[in-house]
């Protein structure tokens, strides 16, 4: 499935989607991300909505883009950041002060080497928490970012590519649920 079929699969009250879709992947509509970052946050993005056609389409769109090392650091900041989102949410949410004194004790050595660029990585992570709700992990990448000198206008990028993304894969998800729905009514 490529990414007009995904296109396509949007009911009409999703106009917005469409066309928001198209924009955010293009150099145009993603202000201060180069092609390769834009392949690397959409397709973690991708993942972390949890919509597997959604990612093989984002797959097969940027598969010209991204070296197989590149698409795995994506996968990586798609992976490592479930698992960090649940931890860093809970230990900021939970109101124990405790918690941020205990070690986590998390493996995340991939952060060392991530396989692409560690902006990119840094800009998917980023994107990745947004989708996932994570506010310390978000302020935590940010002030990274930060620390590099990428400008706001990336890292707003980043974040609406997972917005949209994200937006997409809910709404395709919850329009063939629909679907499938009348039809076994029928």
């Amino acid at each position: 499935m490529n990414l007009d079929a995904i296109k396509g699969r949007l009911p009409d009250y999703a106009k917005d989607l469409r066309l928001n879709l198209d924009s955010v992947l293009s150099e145009s509509g993603a202000a201060g991300l180069n092609p390769k970052q834009i392949a690397i946050i959409a397709l973690a993005s991708a993942i972390a909505s949890r919509h597997e056609p959604l990612t093989r389409a984002i797959a097969a769109q940027f598969a010209g883009t991204l070296s197989e090392a590149e698409a795995n650091g994506a996968r990586s900041a798609a992976a490592i950041m479930v698992m960090n989102n649940i931890y860093y949410r809970f230990t900021h949410l939970v109101g124990n002060e405790e918690y941020a004194t205990l070690r986590a004790g998390l493996r995340m050595n991939v952060m060392a080497n991530p396989g692409c660029d560690k902006i990119d990585f840094e800009l998917a992570s980023l994107a990745v928490s947004a989708i996932n709700g994570c506010g310390m992990c978000m302020e935590s990448h940010e002030k990274t970012l930060q620390k590099h000198n990428v400008p706001a206008q990336a890292m707003q990028s980043a974040v609406r590519i997972a917005a949209v993304l994200h937006a997409v894969a809910v709404t395709v998800e919850q329009a063939e649920a629909a679907a499938h729905a009348l039809a076994a009514a029928a």
